[in-house]
């Protein structure tokens, strides 16, 4: 049976782009490290949000 993590107990990380908190998600497994926006769109928005 595969290991299940809780909740409670997932790692997390604060948005460059927006400042709010986001968890870890299954996609991420195996990229977590690289990770660095919450969102598709804070990610496209990062340039703009810098001018």
């Amino acid at each position: 049976m595969p290991k299940r993590r809780e909740k409670l107990h997932l790692p997390s990380k604060i948005c460059p782009v927006c400042k709010r908190p986001f968890s870890w998600r299954r996609k991420w497994e195996k990229s977590w490290e690289n990770v660095k926006y919450c969102s598709e769109r804070c990610r496209n928005d990062r340039n703009a949000r810098n001018r």
